[in-house]
């Protein structure tokens, strides 16, 4: 039996929730899963359709903490025939007491904390005491052993995707209904926030009208720069290029990102914030779109320069400018495209999971 600690899982939604609901569901088909996972609205619901147990810990974070260590360990006691306890941050494994074998992914934020910090010396007591570390990037394993990790314990495994799912001709319909008629289309589906970059996309956005006057640029999502991001657009009078959606159906948000020519998501480090892979990327791959990410971060792992789109530096404004010119002057975003699909079949968990069997 494999065990999975988790912080992060579904009906919850976010990137780190879709890596674990992937991981689990591959995990559950190799031998009997046991899930502990935080208590989240609606959770019954999910849990019971799934093929395996689920726990959930409810409460206060940091009593939930406790708790939810105390559960695991009391399990772990009664349960010999455990090999395995897979965790998605390091402070999941923080309480627990126990010989298994032990892997924890790392994902480049959450250990982003300053040599010798009390936080530092957190993270390398759990992650240099277990079995296995699991890096989403090479990135992410250079930041590790940066910071003190034992790089004989790190393996680099790339989260995975579900094969993308046919989309609905209603869904289809409305994303072009939203595209209104305009050709040139780049999309972002992410938080808001500083790291992802959007203010740059936009100030690249004003001078690219002019030379492609039907361009347009759909941002999904929100978070705490949605306000500034809004505001920046009414400076720059882009109303008639910008489209804003959130809390929009899966099945939408997937045809608006196959009908667009561009993803992107010019990463940028912000204090100790930074994009460790980007899964949005093999996402919007899976339906031809090529990508444009930040060279600050993991992105190269998830996109072939060159070939499956491009890698530029953030925080210059003429590489984002001069990047997505690139793939929409003569439509090469169509070429990079076809690589991109054909790239993203790599990153499906049949053969991600292949990956795991190893150390398993």
């Amino acid at each position: 039996m494999y065990v999975v600690v988790t912080r992060n899982f579904p009906p919850e939604v976010g990137g780190m929730q879709n890596l674990m609901w992937g991981l689990s569901k591959s995990l559950s088909k190799l031998n009997m899963l046991k899930v502990f996972a935080d208590y989240h609205e609606n959770c019954k619901i999910f849990d019971e359709k799934n093929t395996f147990s689920t726990e959930r810990i409810g409460g206060p974070k940091l009593l939930r903490k406790f708790r939810k260590s105390y559960l695991i360990n009391e399990f772990l006691n009664k349960n010999k025939h455990v090999s395995c306890i897979i965790a998605d941050h390091w402070k999941s494994l923080e309480l627990i007491k126990s010989n298994k074998k032990k892997i924890c992914l790392i994902h480049s934020k959450e250990i982003n904390h300053k040599k010798g910090t009390r936080l530092n010396n957190r993270v390398l007591n759990v992650l240099n005491n277990i079995d296995y570390v699991i890096s989403n990037s090479n990135y992410t394993k250079n930041l590790a052993i940066e910071l003190g990790v034992q790089e004989e314990k790190i393996i680099v495994i790339n989260p995975g995707v579900d094969p993308a799912n046919e989309i609905p001709k209603k869904d289809l319909d409305e994303a072009e209904k939203l595209f209104n008629g305009k050709s040139n289309r780049l999309i972002t589906v992410s938080r808001f926030d500083k790291r992802k970059n959007h203010e740059k996309v936009i100030m690249a956005l004003r001078n690219l009208k002019e030379l492609y006057p039907s361009i347009i640029y759909v941002c999904i999502g929100y978070g705490e720069e949605e306000e500034n991001v809004k505001k920046l657009v009414n400076e720059l009078n882009l109303n008639n290029q910008v489209v804003f959606l959130k809390n929009i159906s899966d099945n939408l948000k997937n045809a608006l990102v196959s009908k667009s020519n561009i993803f992107i998501m010019p990463s940028v480090i912000h204090n100790k914030s930074v994009e460790g892979f980007g899964i949005a990327f093999v996402e919007a791959a899976q339906y031809g779109v090529p990508s444009i990410g930040g060279k600050d971060g993991g992105a190269s792992d998830a996109i072939i320069n060159e070939k499956t789109g491009l890698i530029c530096d953030g925080n210059n404004l003429e590489e984002i400018y001069s990047s997505i010119d690139k793939l929409l002057k003569d439509h090469k975003y169509k070429d990079y495209g076809k690589a991109a699909k054909a790239n993203s079949y790599n990153f499906h968990w049949g053969k991600i999971i292949e990956n795991y069997k190893k150390i398993l």
